[in-house]
């Protein structure tokens, strides 16, 4: 029971970066229905940022954080304006493809000035340092940090989106993007503003999985960023408190089976699970069924 139990906290750490992450795939989607590959490779910049920032700065995790959420934030919004604005009218396909080249372009591009080997990000001290044993159960402090900066980033989130004059901007382009222009919204503003709070999420988890796993390469970004599309599909994609449920879900799911069975099938596992929803329930656990003309 007590090792069923520490999976569990293990479980939560990891989806709590990977709802970080679907959370700007879903939003994103909600918004354009684009799906952003490019996504997973912000999250790898916020994880280079917050690596620099405490090496060669000597700065703390708070401070590294918000460094990497606020490059992260200019990053979402430049891509944006650059490479998926000019294809606001074109196929879906074509912005697909585009979405892609641009997460190749930001993994090489990474590999060419930072190189290809991994790095190690300094050991943390202080108080950051212990661990609490509850009953057998061992939660370190970078768990309990990693699952209370989840918690605040999603909290602000919900309250853009449900209380402010901007989030309902973002709920009236995501229903209706023409009706919402007649309305005086200004839909591409709202696009911008959308990816740039993805980023911004994406960048926060970068730097958190380099606390958590000590680690960082240019190529970090593609697993662990399709796991998160896994994430947003099994929650509903489009579904902001779907994306939340499907990281945690997907992270428990994954630390289980390293735990129970095999580390090397943790992996195909994610990945028969999304082939599942797919079949079973497209729309995801907390989406509706919906037609749509072609």
């Amino acid at each position: 029971m007590e090792q069923f139990l520490q999976q569990i906290v293990n479980g939560i750490s990891l989806g709590s970066i990977y709802a970080l992450i679907a959370l700007g795939y879903t939003m994103v989607y909600g918004i354009i229905k684009l799906i952003n590959f490019a996504h997973g490779d912000i999250y790898m910049i916020g994880a280079y940022i917050g690596y620099f920032c405490m090496t060669s700065f000597g700065l703390g995790v708070l401070p590294s954080l918000l460094i990497a959420m606020t490059v992260c934030t200019l990053l979402g919004i430049t891509i944006e304006r650059i490479a998926y604005k000019p294809l606001r009218n074109a196929t879906r396909i074509a912005v697909l493809i585009t979405a892609i080249g641009v997460s190749l372009f930001i993994e090489y591009g990474t590999m060419f000035f930072v190189k290809a080997n991994v790095r190690s990000y300094p050991p943390l001290k202080g108080i950051l340092t212990r661990s609490f044993n509850i009953g057998g159960i061992v939660v370190t402090m970078q768990q309990l940090l990693i699952v209370c900066i989840t918690i605040i980033l999603m909290a602000f989130l919900q309250f853009i989106v449900k209380r402010t004059r901007t989030g309902k901007a973002m709920r009236a382009v995501s229903l209706d993007r023409d009706a919402a222009e007649l309305m005086g919204i200004n839909v591409d503003n709202t696009i911008s503003f959308t990816f740039a709070l993805g980023s911004a999420l994406a960048g926060a988890a970068g730097i958190l999985v380099g606390i958590y796993y000590n680690s960082i390469n240019p190529l970090m970004g593609i697993l662990p960023g399709l796991k998160a599309f896994v994430a947003a599909v099994f929650g509903g994609i489009g579904i902001i408190p779907g994306a939340m449920i499907g990281g945690y879900f997907i992270g428990t799911v994954e630390v289980m089976v390293a735990g129970y069975g095999n580390s090397m099938f943790k992996d195909a596992v994610v990945f028969a699970i999304l082939i599942l929803i797919l079949i079973v329930k497209p729309s995801g656990l907390l989406g509706k069924e919906t037609k749509e003309k072609v």
